[in-house]
């Protein structure tokens, strides 16, 4: 059983909580459009990921049947897997605002102008899909099929507490080691000294030690400098692959096609350095 299902209801009396103290506070953190739209995403991920998942245990434990290395079991090697799933996410979630075809998955993620605990749940359909070619290899060099699902579900828990901005900055040495509400909300601005910051998961430590670290100043806006101004559900789902699917059909080669693919979003041939936002 994902935990991560097992955690809406959780989740759930946590959005009430917020959407209740928020407007009793006449600050109104959701906006009910927006949020129908984050549960549209959320129906579809959960379809695919019932679907997808039995795939990806099947190819983990088959990998794991040949691994290369024994790294034993217990709490040691649970948290030890939990570091580096958190260390891969990094990289994944980096390469997601990097490489155009796997923003097609996060943009979705990304596309909401509210920051608040329904937006945590605003994961793409395509999501699962990509997110699984970084996560093979693990099972190969010994880590255990099953403490990868629940290391990775506790993972995905926690990232769900950082979406809100009921909590302002907390103790320092906190902040300096964890990834917090102000760090996230910086991660999800469009601001441009925010663009490409802060992605890690649960340690901002990795952040730090790879350069793309900023701290909260300015007033976060949320959303994309482009904002796809749609609460459709397919839309918001699938417009970022229609763009890239468009692009590719007219592009003038196939190697001009594998780049739009594999280059960062708003890349073209005739601009290589053009950047648009990736938030």
């Amino acid at each position: 059983m994902d935990l991560t299902i097992l955690a809406l209801p959780v989740f759930a009396l946590l959005m009430l909580a917020e959407a209740i103290i928020t407007a009793v506070r006449g600050q109104e953190a959701y906006e009910w459009r927006d949020f129908g739209a984050s549960m549209s995403q959320l129906a579809m991920n959960i379809v695919i990921r019932f679907g997808f998942n039995a795939l990806i245990i099947g190819l983990h434990f088959y990998l794991y049947q040949h691994r290369f290395f024994e790294l034993g079991h217990g709490p040691l090697q649970w948290l030890f897997t939990l570091l580096v799933l958190d260390f891969m996410f990094y990289w994944y979630h980096r390469a997601s605002h990097r490489i155009r075809f796997l923003w097609c998955a996060h943009v979705v993620h990304h596309s909401s102008e509210r920051m608040n605990f329904g937006t945590a749940l605003r994961q793409s359909p395509t999501g699962p899909l990509t997110r699984a070619l970084f996560y093979w290899p693990l099972p190969l060099l010994g880590f255990d099929p099953l403490v990868i699902a629940s290391a990775g579900a506790i993972a995905t828990i926690y990232g769900f507490w950082t979406h809100t901005e009921m909590v302002k900055k907390l103790w320092t040495p906190v902040e300096y080691l964890f990834v917090t509400p102000s760090h996230h909300r910086a991660h999800h601005g469009s601001n441009p000294e925010y663009i490409d910051k802060n992605y890690a998961n649960m340690l901002i430590v990795w952040d730090r030690l790879f350069g793309t670290f900023v701290e909260e100043k300015a007033a976060v806006q949320y959303g994309l400098i482009n904002n796809i101004g749609t609460y459709n559900p397919l839309r918001i789902a699938f417009n970022e692959w229609v763009k890239l699917f468009v692009s590719s059909v007219r592009a003038d080669s196939m190697v001009s096609a594998l780049m739009l693919w594999l280059h960062p979003p708003g890349w073209r041939q005739d601009k290589p350095i053009m950047k648009e936002a990736l938030k």
